[in-house]
C-alpha cells in the first residue's frame, strides 16, 4: 500500500513537510509494560514459593496449641482445611478421589511419610477425623495437626 501526501508523490513516503500518513505500529512501550509485568510475577511467586510450607499462599486460620515443632521434611505431605470444607494439597483444590491417589503416591514415595493437616479454627473435628482416617486407611500412619504457637502468659 503506497502512502503519499497531498503532492500525489507516488511511493515515495515523504512525511516531513508533506502530511503523510504515519501507519507504523511502535510496540516499545508495550514490551516495557510486559516486561514490567514480568518481572513483578517473577518476584511474587518467588516470594511465595520460599515461604516455606507446601500450601503457600493459603489463608488457614490455625488454631493455637503448645510448643511448636520441628520444621517440615520435603517428603511429608501437608494437607490443608478450609474453613468451608474444601481440601487443598500443594496449593491445588482437591476432591476425596484425588486425595486418595495422592496418598497412595505419598505411600509409595515412603511409608515413613508424615501427613500434617493443616485445618483451619473453624472446620468441624469430624471433617479432620475423616482425613486422618483415610491417610491410615492408605498406610500413612504418621500424622500430625499444625497449630499456632500459644502466646505466653504474662
Amino acid at each position: 500500500m503506497a502512502v503519499s501526501g497531498p503532492g500525489g508523490g507516488g511511493d515515495d513516503l515523504d512525511l516531513e513537510g508533506s502530511g503523510g500518513i504515519f501507519s507504523d505500529i511502535n510496540i516499545t512501550p508495550l514490551t516495557d509494560i510486559f516486561l514490567v509485568l514480568l518481572i513483578i510475577f517473577m518476584v511474587t511467586t518467588t516470594a511465595i514459593a520460599e515461604s516455606g510450607t507446601q500450601n503457600a499462599g493459603l489463608k488457614v486460620n490455625l488454631p493455637k496449641g503448645g510448643a511448636a515443632a520441628s520444621g517440615a521434611v520435603a517428603h511429608d505431605l501437608a494437607v490443608a482445611i478450609l474453613e468451608d470444607g474444601r481440601t487443598v494439597v500443594k496449593g491445588e483444590v482437591v476432591d476425596e478421589a484425588r486425595l486418595t491417589a495422592m496418598l497412595d503416591e505419598a505411600h509409595g514415595r515412603s511409608p515413613d511419610t508424615l501427613v500434617l493437616i493443616q485445618a483451619d479454627q473453624g472446620v468441624p473435628h469430624g471433617r479432620v477425623v475423616a482425613v486422618m482416617d483415610l491417610a491410615r486407611r492408605h498406610g500413612l500412619d504418621r500424622l500430625a495437626i499444625a497449630t499456632k504457637a500459644a502466646e505466653p502468659s504474662p
